[in-house]
């Protein structure tokens, strides 16, 4: 017997009343603890679990996208790039990346500032770029913002 079993033997021994057939029975509490692959019994509590840690949030992927798009459109603005060619050219992206990205700003503004307010929680994306293009996609802010409301990019299968 090891000295931690002892120790909890003898302390639960003082707990014990003798009963008139000659059994021994013990009055507290045991608790159950881990010991490698075992378990053994100790009269201490367990320590209480630790708190889950907080949420690691940031800005989702489409909300850095679109923020992007539009710091590249006032690069261009500003002459600091002829087009959206010499864009992608400094940025090494394909032209048609380019024009992907750019599609995002002919959002709604009260989409966009939704957009821009989306985080990603715990690396979970809430909405994926491509589902923001089937917005897009939708042709005039009306029809965008029913599209929006109606959520259906947000029904895709995970």
């Amino acid at each position: 017997m090891n000295n931690e079993a002892a120790a909890t033997t003898s302390a639960a021994a003082d707990a014990t009343e003798p009963e008139e057939d000659g059994a021994l029975v013990f009055t507290g509490q045991l608790f159950r603890k881990r010991r490698g692959r075992r378990f053994v019994f100790t009269e201490e509590a367990p320590a209480p679990p630790e708190p889950p840690p907080e949420p690691v949030r940031r800005p989702a992927r489409v909300a850095q996208m679109l923020a992007f798009a539009h710091g590249l459109n006032a690069a261009i603005d500003r002459g600091d790039f002829r087009d959206q060619a010499d864009a992608a050219r400094h940025f090494q992206l394909t032209r048609a990346r380019i024009t992907q990205l750019m599609n995002l700003t002919h959002l709604a503004p009260d989409i966009q500032e939704q957009v821009l307010f989306l985080e990603a929680v715990d690396g979970r994306e809430p909405m994926s770029e491509r589902d923001l293009r089937t917005v897009i996609g939708a042709g005039d802010w009306g029809a965008q913002r029913a599209l929006w409301l109606l959520g259906t990019w947000s029904h895709r299968s995970s």
